[in-house]
This record gives C-alpha cells, structure tokens and sequence, in this order.
C-alpha cells in the first residue's frame, strides 16, 4: 500500500517536471537575452562591441544547459513509459501476484489490490477504505449435521478463534445430533465474544430433497441454497464455511473483502482449482454448466439483503430445474447450482484471490496459486481422501491441520482487549461463585475444582442405538482416562448392551482415542457405545462429574453404575434385564447391587458361571473385591450368603457401603465435591439410601476388578496429608448438607460415621 502511494507521488512530480522544465529553460533563456542598454540616439550610433561579445558567450552556456535539460526530460519520458512496480517483489504479467491461476487483467488488478491490504477496487489506491471495526460482530455460517461432521467442525471453529480479534457470531445449520453436541460444547467452552445460533436442517428439507444429489454430503450439502430464507431476515452478510476448512489467518481479513463489492455482485468466490467443469477429466464427463473453471462453494461471501432483493430463492430454482432435465442430478451437490446461475448471471460474483480457499480435492491444480505456502490463507480438505490427499506440499498442510486438531481449546477462552462480551449469564454466577471463595483455605483447589466448567464433547464418534420397546433396557456407565484405554475391547466383549463412556482426556489424547478406536475392530463393529469426552483442565481427576456426564447421555430406562477396570460377567446385560421384570424396577425404588471380586493376575480364565467363580474364590484366584485394604466398602454385600444365594436378598446401609447397582435413570447424581480418591461413590449410596432406595443383593450376578498400576489419585491420598485433610473436610460438609436436606432420617449417617 505504502509502496504504490510512493509510486503515484513519483508518478506526479515527474508529470510536473516535464511541464515546469521547458517553461523554466524558456524563461531562463529569455531572461538571459535581455540586457538593459542605451537606447541609440541616432541611427548613426555604433554598438558597443564588448557588448556583442559576451551576449555570445552566455548564449552558448545556455544552449549547453538546454541540451542537458532535454537528456533529463528523455530520460524521465522513458522510465515513466515503464508501468509501475510494488517494491516488495517484481512485477509480473497475466496471473495473479503469488502466482495464481491465470485470469483476466481485472481479476489479476483485484488481486494485486488484495495483496497489499484492503483497498478498494474503484478510486485511488491511497486511500485505503474502511477496515472492520474492531469490535464489529462477524457472521460465519455453517451447515453440520452428524457424528463425524460435529467432530470436524471443531477444528475449524479453533482455528477461527485461535486468529480471531472480533465478536463473533457463528449460525449452524444442523441436525438435532449436531445441534445437541455443538450446543452442550459451546455451552460448556464459554469463549467470549462467541455467540451461538442454531437452525433446523430439517424443516429446510423440503426445500431441496426434491433434487438428486449423488454427492456424498447428501441433503445437507445443498443446504447453502437456502440460507437465506434460513438465517434471520436481519443479517445483511455472512461468510459460509464448509466443515473441512481450516483458518491461516484472521477471518476479519476475509470479512474485509465484502467492501470489494460493487454493482450487482452478491456472491464472493474463488476459482474451482480443478479441471472438473472443464470436462475433460475422462471420457464422457459431462460437469453442469460454468464459467470458466467454474466456482467453489467451500468458501463463500454472501450479500444476504441483495440476494433476497434480487429474489435467490427463484432464481436458482428455475436453473435446477432446467439443468436437471438434462443432468438429471447433481454431483458436486450446491456447487453445481451456483455454478449454473453464476454461468447465466456472471454479474452476481466477485472473485476472490486463490489463497482464500487452496483446494486440497482429487485433480487439483492448487499448486499453481501460489508460490510460498506461508502466503496461504484458508485450506480446504475438499476431498473424500481429507489429509491422505496427494499433494506437493500436503505435510505443511497437514502440520497446520493437526496443530488446531491437537491444540487446547481451553487457550482458547480469552477475552478480546476492548470489546465487552454479552453478559453471559452462567458465567457471571459462576464468576460470582469463585470469588466468594476463600483463596487462603487449606483445600481452596478442592472447593473450585467443584465449580470448573470442562468443555465438553458429547458422542465424539458415531453412535446409533435405539432402546427395546420392552422398556428393560440397561445402559453400562463408566468414566475413564488415557490409561484405562485398553479395557475398552474387553468391556465390548463382556456387554453386548449399550454403554455410556465419559474419558478424561486433553485435545492431542482425543486424538489418540480417535486413531485407537477407529483402527479397532471391536469398537467399531459397536455402534451402541457413546464417547464422551471431556476435556483436561485443573490439577485433580473430576470423576463424579465425568459419571454424571456418562449418566446423562443414557437414553435407556435403567443403567449399570460401574468402573472401567471392572469386567462384568458373560450375561450381566441379559441377565439384568430380567431382573428388571422380576423386581419390579419400574414401580419401586431399587438399586440392584452387582457383587464385586477382583483379581491379582493380569492374565485370568474369566468364569463362565457362578460355580467357576466360587472355584476360583476358593482356590485363592479370586478376592472378594478390596478385602484386604478397605472391607467395611463392599462387606454390606454379605458374601457369605452370596456364595450359596439362590434368590435376591435385602441388604442394609452401612457406613462406607460403596456396591456397584443398577438404577433408574432417574436416579439422583453424583456428588461434584468429591474428586480424585475417596468417598465419591459412598457419598452416592449414601444419597441413594436417604432417598429410600431398596439395596438388593442379585444372587447369580458378579464383576471383577482387573489389576492395573495405581492411579495418580490415590498416590496423591497415601502421600499427600493435606489432601487426607481436605477429604475429611468435605466428608463433614457433606452430612451436613445431607441433614439439611433430608433431616431426621439423616442423622444416622453422623452417627455411623463417628462410630466407625
């Protein structure tokens, strides 16, 4: 910008120079032929002859100077008939300035203009047009819909704010699965100056499942088409986002562009980088109809007032249709749309330079956008291959992929320096709550950690489950970190039911998840499984929190209350389910306790029936479970009636009783105070017990306990005195609060716990 300025004052002083000199050089001439002289009395009066003589002289100096002034004025005349050059890198004819595909001079000037920042394509290149404000809200919209693509998405929006500096207002059109995952994880992320909006996919259905479509996005890739009758009337410009783009740089760089704008065009573009609307890819390819190479949708400006004004919704109906008579379907779903209108109606685009959308699709000539990939902008995997697409500089590419797939979220929750966020209710309270906190308390980490907001991704993989219409189903519940990992093959093989998993993971582990379980056969043959992760943040292991996020997610009427190192028996699931007719679970408070055993060896002929497992009790394989470091948890089961039970049998809270129990889902949550080791799941059967639950002891069901190596929790509770303190503490304020809420039956757990 700088640059050019210079230029054109160059430009000017030299335009001046070749007016002022000549004039100056006739003046000077002028000035020096004239001499102030006598005038001749008489015609007979002689000239001096001294005079003759050095009016000669001074004419041959000025003849001299003259020809010295005509050599500069050549010499100027030449280098401005030279067009002008950017001082930061050479000039360069027909392409774009990092070395884009070819387009007309136009486009190559726009380009140029981009490059140097902002200014507009009518009028001087030195005045610069307005930038974004600083806290203006920018608009993003994007169509999700699923599982995978509510996982894809997520690097998209970290690369989006990791570079951000505005408000921003992100609109989503999505299936419910979308809407539930990305609203509990916006919910639970609570960025500032990020505000969330959701839009229905499927009441806009009708609007497009009339055209066929073979690409794989299905209905929801020609969702764009009707974004405008689906994003409030209102919101004048958005930007539109595919689900595989990741951000290089500030999107209010992108924003910037829609002052470009001029006359009719409504649309921002970039070129389509391959020969697909060419139509010379193979034999027979017959593309729908474009301009040129055509556009990609991956990244879009859209005027949203013009458009409405210039009735979209009509206009590319008409074309569908009349292309489709002949295309009878679309292959490149709303790509092709657009592409059809812009071929019939090419006013309505304005282009954008290349490295606003470098696609990384099969057959792509975005090599030759650009000639150093630190110039580049926006990346799009627009292909079914994603990151195993071949392409020249594909590790760049990838690294910068991976680095937002792996990147903490958490770092992402800065304020913007001058531009106050929408008061955020749940984060005004909690912010209240945190500070009527007292920081100088002996167990302050324990007492915030209780309050912490874990960003939270809800069914990080695909998941498709529908209960029994007999309404005995049972879901399994567990929570787990990274180096539990491995027992999630054999849980799979010992329950065929539904499962509900919350794993305790950072960003970079996630994805190490992901790989283990994509790269697992036995996962992934189950569909019925829900990964919920929720993110890594403060120093102690959430574990009541990660249970009631598992809890949540059950969508069956009763669920399995266990622990990740816990096998259940061949048949638990089965078995289970018909203990809920025969205990009439439906209409009475029960929680059905599973006996617990465990075993020392890593390598366990697991027991295919009650009388294996009494064998192996007997021959010391097996332990009734924590006998020999924590009896009074588990010695309420009474093992000895177990071993010769027949039929279900009542048992009585005690002090410390932590079984393992099937209950109704609606069946009251963990306590969040408790975290790391110690007393979380006592303080539940504690709770469960006040709310007069009935403890029933399941005469032909069990589960062990596999050995793995102590868990950083207990470490920090064997070695650490003021965490020993700290659990005490809690436990106190816990009964209290139990005795306040449920009064005089609650005075026994005091009691049982001073007698214990």
């Amino acid at each position: 910008m700088l640059g050019m300025c210079r230029g054109r004052r160059r430009f000017l002083a030299f335009s001046l120079a070749l007016l002022f000199i000549p004039a100056l050089t006739w003046l000077y001439l002028s000035v020096g032929n004239f001499q102030v002289r006598h005038l001749p009395l008489s015609p007979l009066e002689p000239q001096s002859s001294a005079l003759i003589g050095g009016g000669a002289g001074e004419r041959q100096a000025l003849e001299l100077r003259v020809r010295e002034v005509e050599e500069e004025n050549r010499a100027l005349r030449k280098e401005l008939s030279q067009p002008p050059r950017s001082p930061s890198r050479p000039h360069q004819t027909g392409h774009h300035g990092n070395g884009s595909l070819p387009h007309s001079s136009e486009d190559a000037t726009k380009h140029n203009e981009a490059q140097r920042g902002g200014i507009g394509a009518n009028g001087s290149d030195c005045i610069q047009q307005p930038a974004v404000d600083k806290c203006e809200t920018i608009h993003l919209a994007i169509v999700c819909a699923g599982y995978n693509a509510s996982r894809d998405v997520v690097t998209l929006v970290k690369s989006v704010l990791f570079h951000r500096r505005n408000p921003l207002h992100f609109h989503f059109i999505t299936d419910s699965i979308a809407q539930r995952i990305l609203a509990s994880l916006f919910h639970t992320w609570m960025v500032p100056a990020v505000r969330v909006d959701f839009y229905d996919a499927d009441e806009l259905k009708s609007e497009v499942s009339w055209i066929p479509n073979k690409h794989y996005s299905g209905i929801y890739g020609l969702m764009k088409l009707v974004l405008t009758k689906a994003l409030p009337s209102d919101l004048k410009k958005v930007i539109v986002l595919d689900t595989d783009i990741t951000f290089a740089t500030d999107i209010a760089e992108l924003w910037a562009v829609f002052h470009k704008f001029t006359g009719q065009q409504v649309l921002g573009l970039v070129e389509n980088q391959s020969d697909w609307y060419l139509g010379n890819l193979w034999k027979n390819h017959r593309p729908w109809p474009a301009l040129g190479r055509g556009f990609n949708t991956g990244v879009i400006l859209l005027l949203l007032d013009r458009l409405r004004k210039l009735r979209w919704e009509q206009m590319w109906r008409l074309t569908a249709e009349r292309e489709l008579m002949s295309m009878l379907s679309t292959s490149l779903a709303d790509q092709d749309i657009f592409n059809a209108v812009i071929k019939q109606n090419p006013f309505l685009v304005h282009q954008l330079p290349c490295f606003w959308n470098v696609q990384l699709s099969d057959h792509t000539r975005s090599e030759k956008c650009y000639k150093d990939v630190a110039d580049l902008k926006v990346i799009h995997w627009n292909s079914p291959k994603k990151l195993r697409v071949k392409n020249k500089h594909v590790e760049f590419f990838r690294n910068l992929y991976l680095t937002f797939l792996e990147y903490d979220g958490n770092l992402l929750r800065r304020e913007l320096f001058g531009c106050p966020s929408e008061t955020d209710h749940n984060s005004a309270n909690l912010q209240k709550t945190l500070l009527e906190l007292d920081e100088d308390d002996p167990c302050y980490e324990f007492r915030r950690e209780r309050f912490t907001v874990h960003r939270t991704h809800l069914y990080f993989l695909h998941y498709e489950y529908e209960p029994s219409a007999d309404n005995t189903d049972v879901t399994l519940v567990a929570q787990l970190s990274m180096d539990r990992l491995q027992m999630l093959e054999a849980i799979c093989k010992h329950w065929e039911g539904p499962i509900s998993l919350a794993l305790y993971l950072s960003d970079a582990e996630a994805q190490q998840f992901l790989r283990y379980a994509q790269g697992s056969e036995v996962l992934m043959s189950r569909g019925n499984v829900g990964y919920h992760i929720v993110y890594k943040e403060g120093q102690f292991y959430p574990v009541n929190l990660l249970r009631n996020v598992a809890m949540r997610q059950v969508n069956t009427p009763y669920m399995f209350l266990s622990d990740i190192d816990f096998l259940p028996m061949y048949g638990l699931y089965e078995s289970l389910r018909k203990s809920v007719v025969q205990l009439d679970m439906a209409s009475t408070k029960k929680a059905l306790v599973v006996p617990a055993f465990e075993t020392l060896r890593y390598r366990l002929s697991f027991p295919k029936s009650k009388a294996e497992l009494l064998s192996q009790l007997d021959m010391g394989t097996l332990f009734t479970f924590r006998y020999h470091v924590w009896m009074k948890g588990h010695a309420p089961t009474n093992f000895a009636k177990w071993r010769t039970a027949t039929t279900p049998y009542h048992v009585q809270w005690e002090a410390d009783f932590e079984p393992y129990v099937m209950v109704r889902r609606d069946s009251p949550e963990y306590d969040r105070r408790f975290v790391g080791f110690g007393w979380n799941k006592v303080a539940h059967i504690m709770e469960l017990d006040a709310q007069e639950y009935e403890f029933v002891v399941l005469p032909n069901a069990y589960m062990i306990h596999m050995p793995h190596a102590p868990s950083f929790d207990i470490t920090k509770f064997r070695s650490n005195e003021q965490y020993r303190v700290c659990l005490k503490t809690l436990k106190e304020e816990f009964q209290q609060n139990m005795s306040r809420r449920y009064g005089f039956a609650a005075l026994k757990y005091m009691t049982a716990e001073n007698n214990s």
